[in-house]
Parts: C-alpha cells; sequence; structure tokens
C-alpha cells in the first residue's frame, strides 16, 4: 500500500472512529474514482478494501457492503486473476459481514461472477463456493448454502451432510432419506459422484449413532458394504442408486427404481431421478421445457419438495471425513 493511500486511510479511520461514517464513505468513493480515472487500480483496491473493512468493522454493513460491490468493479475493470491474494481480500471482507446483512447476497453475487470470469472454473471458484457455502451454513441460510457446497471442494461434501443433518434432527424420523438426498442429488447432477457417496455415507454414519434404535443391518460383499435400514426404504434405494452408478449398470438402475416405486411416488423425485438416468444410464428423457440446472436450482431453493418450506440455524461445521466405497445391492 502506497504512503498516499496509508494517510487517507488514517483520516477516514479517524472520521470513522468519531462515528462520520456517511462523509467517510464518500470520501473514500471519490478518491477511487479518481484512482480508476488515472488507471491506478492498485490504490482503488487498496482504498476499498481496507475502508470497507473499518465500515464494516465498525458495524455500517450498507456501507461497507457498498464499497465490497465497488470492489468487485475495480476487479472486472482491472481483469484481475483470480489467485490467492485476490481471493483472499474478498473472503477476509465476506467474513468481516455482520450476520444476516441483506447486502452480502449481492457480494457474493460478484465474487463467484468475478472468479468466473477470470479464473480457472466456469461456475466460479472452488475454494471460494466452499467459504461462502460454509459461512451461509452457519447463519442458516441453507439454500444458500446447498447451492454453494454443492460447487465446493472436497471438504465441502462434509458440510453439507452435516447441516442437512442438522436440519432434518428437528423434522420426523421418517425423513432423514429426504434430506440425505438434498446432498446426493445435486452431487449427481453435476457428476460428482465421489462427493455424493461421502456426503450419503456421513449423513448416514451420523444417523446410526444417533439413533441406535434403527436396527440397522450390515452387508457385505466382495467389492463394497452397505448398511440396510428397515424402517427407511428410501435411505436404502439412494445407497443402491450410487452403486449402480458406480457398476455402470442401468439393468440395476432400472430394478432398483421398480422395487421401490411405490415409495418414490411419495417424494416427488421424478425430475433429478430422470436427470441421473440420462446423465449415467444413457436412458433418454422425453422432451421438456426445463432444462437441467432450472431443475436443480427448483429442486434446491424447494420447489414441491415435501421438506423445502422450512429453515432453522445450522451450527459450524467440521473437517471433511475420508470419502468410502459405494454399498452393495440390496431391499429393504
Amino acid at each position: 500500500m502506497s504512503a498516499k493511500v496509508q494517510k487517507v486511510l488514517a483520516r477516514q479511520k479517524a472520521k470513522i472512529e468519531e462515528g462520520d461514517y456517511y462523509e467517510a464513505h464518500q470520501q473514500i468513493r471519490t478518491l477511487v474514482n479518481r484512482y480508476i480515472k488515472a488507471s491506478d487500480y492498485t490504490s482503488a483496491v487498496d482504498l476499498l478494501s481496507s475502508g470497507a473493512a473499518l465500515l464494516l468493522k465498525a458495524g455500517q454493513g450498507g456501507s461497507g457492503a457498498d464499497l465490497c460491490n465497488y470492489l468487485i468493479e475495480v476487479y472486472q475493470k482491472a481483469e484481475l486473476p483470480s489467485d490467492i491474494a485476490n481471493k483472499a481480500r474478498l473472503l477476509s471482507l465476506l467474513r468481516a459481514f455482520p450476520p444476516n446483512e441483506p447486502a452480502k447476497k449481492k457480494f457474493v453475487g460478484g465474487i463467484t461472477e468475478w472468479s468466473s470470469k477470470h479464473g480457472d472454473f466456469p461456475a466460479g471458484d472452488p475454494e471460494l463456493h466452499h467459504v461462502i457455502g460454509t459461512l451461509f451454513a452457519e447463519e442458516g441460510e441453507v439454500y444458500d448454502a446447498e447451492r454453494h457446497l454443492t460447487l465446493g471442494t472436497s471438504d465441502s461434501a462434509q458440510v453439507l451432510s452435516d447441516m442437512e443433518y442438522e436440519w432434518y434432527s428437528s423434522d420426523e424420523p421418517s425423513t432423514a432419506s429426504q434430506y440425505a438426498a438434498r446432498a446426493v442429488f445435486p452431487y449427481l447432477l453435476i457428476g460428482n459422484t465421489r462427493a455424493a457417496n461421502k456426503a450419503l455415507l456421513l449423513f448416514t454414519s451420523k444417523l446410526s449413532s444417533s439413533h441406535p434404535g434403527l436396527g440397522v443391518q450390515s452387508i457385505s460383499s466382495p467389492s463394497s458394504d452397505i448398511r440396510i435400514y428397515p424402517s427407511l426404504p428410501l435411505l436404502n434405494f439412494l445407497g443402491l442408486l450410487l452403486l449402480a452408478i458406480q457398476r455402470g449398470s442401468s439393468d440395476l438402475y432400472k430394478q432398483v427404481k421398480t422395487h421401490y416405486a411405490a415409495h418414490l411416488k411419495e417424494v416427488g423425485w421424478e425430475e433429478p431421478l430422470a436427470q441421473i438416468g440420462e446423465m449415467y444410464f444413457g436412458i433418454k428423457i422425453p422432451s421438456q421445457s426445463n432444462p437441467m440446472f432450472d431443475m436443480m436450482s427448483s429442486m434446491l431453493m424447494g420447489g414441491n419438495n415435501p421438506f423445502a418450506a422450512k429453515k432453522k440455524e445450522q451450527k459450524s461445521v467440521g473437517a471433511a471425513a475420508p470419502a468410502a466405497a459405494p454399498p452393495a445391492p440390496a431391499v429393504d
């Protein structure tokens, strides 16, 4: 940071400490405009990021968010790369936002758009998605958390599984499969079978330890193991679905769908299963108006899912566990 910017920040910090938030905010914007006209993007970034941090620390979410969003504009205009330093600057500001600040979602949208344009990942940088999703999970913003964690890192399956289980824990025991599916289906629909298996394993492991009376049965084969839940047939279906995908067996997929047809009618999984059938088994979907990602959005945001109307605060989540092999075939 240049000496010139440091002097400007010292003056604005004094104003903020005196409670003159509006004046500090406006002076920062005015000076940044001058830097941009002079193509001095480094000074603009330094002043915006530091000024935003001061305002957010002072509890001025609206003014701080405005400078954060202006910072994204400078990132885009300067075509800054999605590298470690530039990402870290944005994540530091994101963590500084007051809880449930409405303007944060616009900043999040700007972060992901910038990283998709100036990074290696068309859907946005996975590390950014992981941190964003984790923060949303901690604040109880489950739908936003789901979308970002699905596009996150190898650690995201742990966070997503923990969040879904925490959400499920206040619902009826019989709804476990529906919450597990909220982690499994999105991963499958973006082709991340490893994360789908991991999320289901973590969810069912926590379920088994928290509900010892479920009467879980274990069945082993030379290639894999499976847990059978006599009272939760659709949880068994999810495990067998993952096994069919691992083996690339359309016959097993059709067999499992037929066996659980009566249960599947009760939960409205037709659209994700149709997409999965086409993606992994070449079973063509009849022409329809909604593309896959519209369907994914509908599923994640609620749609017709019976468990989508409720939200609750989520607790902080831990580190990822190693992925496990998918289960072997069985029926409930």
